[in-house]
């Protein structure tokens, strides 16, 4: 960071933080995320602004350049990065079975890291930290969606008597390729209905979310007379 800075140098330092922001954060919103544009953009800049801060504080007067290296000048970056940590753990939010927020909470902390080189007059660092941070972003999102990752789902079926028994839904389900994690089964003397819950797991792409047509045939089967079927996460 240099001793003195003019207002061209903080104009430059200012842009690029702005230009960081909004690249990241339309990144964001064009898939629907929380922490779009204007979120990230004031993130950016924030951070930006604290670092030309530290650096138009920084006492000159009397000093001999050797004098710098005793001084302590990343208090305030150190606490702006503290108080990203405490934003982006309230981003992480558990619905239901799944867990959401992870990425929003990374995009932030990075955004606010890539303002701080910015405001720090690490221009070139900044923009190549951006360039990798918008490949991770893109780039990463279109193999990851395609990768065959571990899924998690609890099948719930509630049957009479002429429906199938559990061996013959365990074969089912293995025979589709689930792996059977364990079984629970209720039975009801006054109805002599059963109910038989499996927590299956099995490998899919992210993006096929639909139910597994071996749960619809089992849906078919006569004598089930409820079924449930529910993704969980790992």
């Amino acid at each position: 960071m240099p001793l003195s800075i003019t207002w061209p140098d903080i104009a430059i330092r200012l842009v690029g933080a702005v230009i960081a922001g909004l690249l990241i954060g339309l990144n964001r919103s064009e898939h629907g995320h929380v922490a779009g544009l204007r979120t990230t953009t004031l993130v950016s800049l924030a951070a930006c602004v604290a670092m030309i801060q530290v650096n138009l504080l920084l006492p000159l007067a009397g000093k001999a350049s050797s004098s710098f290296i005793v001084m302590d000048l990343m208090r305030l970056p150190l606490g702006i990065l503290s108080g990203m940590g405490f934003i982006g753990a309230g981003a992480i939010v558990r619905r239901d079975n799944f867990i959401v927020g992870v990425t929003t909470a990374a995009a932030m902390w990075f955004v606010t890291v890539i303002g701080l080189c910015f405001g720090g007059g690490q221009i070139a660092l900044g923009f190549v930290g951006l360039l990798l941070g918008m490949s991770v972003l893109a780039g990463l999102k279109f193999f990851e969606d395609r990768m065959k990752q571990d899924q998690l789902g609890k099948l719930l079926i509630v049957s009479d008597p002429s429906g199938p028994a559990e061996s013959e839904i365990r074969s089912i389900l293995e025979r589709a390729g689930f792996g059977i994690v364990s079984t629970a089964l209720a039975i009801s003397q006054a109805t002599s209905h059963q109910e038989l819950t499996c927590n299956v797991e099995w490998r899919a792409n992210t993006f096929q979310s639909q139910v597994p047509e071996s749960v619809h045939s089992l849906a078919r089967r006569s004598g089930v007379i409820r079924l449930e079927w529910t993704p969980q996460a790992r």
